[in-house]
């Protein structure tokens, strides 16, 4: 599995949160975020890598984290390339279903990322639709992997999903479509968020 991460630096992490609370809750926020999602992902039986950006950043959260994860950087010149890179890797390594999330859904349950697991035995794809239009998790079947999905797609939009979608009935891939989830990107959705408190 991929975890997408940032190295939690003010001004670079929950901009859109920040322009609410001011930088430093809300990198406080993210690390707290981050490190919950670490302890769902540590009762998972799966192998899992830390994607981190920006690539100069390993020292810093090896620090913070310690060197027990598994660290790979994320290349590419925006999140579709460096999704797809990530992808790829993934798959040279001989994995044979891949899956990704990143580090905005602090409440994600376990269940949701082992029925994606178990859903790419049958389906080719596997995407967890989240409620302000993106996803929060995508994965693939090795034979499957279409870098279509990662092109072309206007990020940090509200169409990310629905386009993302269309390319993969385009591609002729069978899809499994995981229960929405709210991602926490806002104040609305931090207060929206069960136990927000920073």
């Amino acid at each position: 599995m991929l975890f997408f991460i940032k190295n939690p630096e003010k001004g670079k992490v929950k901009t859109r949160l920040a322009s609410a609370v001011g930088d430093e809750i809300a990198v406080k926020l993210y690390r707290r975020f981050l490190l919950e999602m670490l302890s769902t992902l540590n009762r998972g039986t799966f192998l899992f890598y830390l994607c981190f950006h920006p690539e100069n950043s390993l020292s810093d959260l090896k620090s913070w984290l310690g060197d027990d994860y598994l660290f790979m950087p994320q290349q590419g010149a925006d999140l579709g390339e460096r999704m797809k890179n990530g992808f790829i890797d993934a798959f040279a390594m001989n994995f044979k279903r891949v899956v990704l999330i990143g580090s905005d859904i602090p409440d994600l349950p376990l269940e949701f990322i082992e029925e994606a697991f178990s859903s790419l035995q049958e389906k080719d794809v596997v995407i967890g639709p989240s409620f302000d239009g993106g996803y929060y998790l995508i994965g693939f079947k090795d034979k499957n992997f279409s870098f279509r999905v990662f092109e072309g797609i206007p990020w940090s939009t509200e169409r990310v999903f629905e386009e993302t979608i269309k390319v993969l009935e385009q591609e002729g891939l069978t899809v499994h479509t995981l229960q929405p989830l709210r991602d926490i990107d806002t104040i609305d959705d931090l207060k929206n968020f069960p136990s927000h408190e920073a």
